[in-house]
């Protein structure tokens, strides 16, 4: 038997990122997001929900940019510390110990400690209620040499250490335990 609850945003794990915002190194600013995701493939579009209240809210919509920045077991404490303190007290990157880049097709800054950043320019801000989504095309990604498989040439997650977030808790990604696909793929002979 199922409980009955009222509303509310059980749709868990999602990954747990940082959104560097800003047009130059005196108002970059990083938020910590777990409201985010994929809209389309082609063109390559994704999306981040934020407070309004925010203080990253008003560098957003002034610069109409942003990076996503994947986020690492070894980044943990940095990423949930982001998102509990305000940019307008603090310089986020400096206290975390964080290195600023200036985009590659935007202004604003991606995460060099990163394992993966995406670089996004805002085609429409959509209010919501609590949040706003900011529905942006991808530019480019920016992938981390070290976690290039040598063999196959792929991003690999799991040498990443990527973490999620669920239901208020951070956890580190596991096993793979399989491949789109694969419940239907053809045995391979032996």
């Amino acid at each position: 038997m199922k409980q009955v609850w009222k509303p509310g945003t059980m749709i868990y794990p999602l990954p747990a990122v940082l959104v560097g915002c800003g047009s130059s190194p005196d108002d970059y600013n990083l938020i910590t997001v777990a409201w985010v995701g994929t809209i389309c493939t082609d063109p390559a579009m994704c999306y981040i929900s934020v407070r309004p209240e925010r203080h990253s809210y008003e560098l957003l919509k002034k610069n109409m940019e942003f990076t996503i920045n994947l986020t690492s077991a070894d980044m943990a404490r940095a990423t949930d510390w982001c998102g509990v303190r305000s940019g307008r007290d603090y310089n986020k990157f400096a206290e975390m110990g964080l290195t600023p880049k200036r985009g590659t097709q935007v202004a604003a800054p991606y995460v060099d400690e990163s394992p993966l950043a995406i670089e996004c320019r805002v085609k429409e801000i959509v209010p919501l209620g609590s949040h706003h989504m900011f529905i942006a095309e991808v530019l480019c990604t920016l992938a981390d040499e070290r976690f290039m498989d040598p063999e196959t040439g792929r991003f690999d997650m799991r040498a990443a250490d990527l973490i999620a977030y669920a239901h208020g808790n951070y956890y580190k990604l596991g096993d793979s335990i399989g491949k789109f696909g694969w419940s239907v793929q053809k045995k391979q002979p032996k």
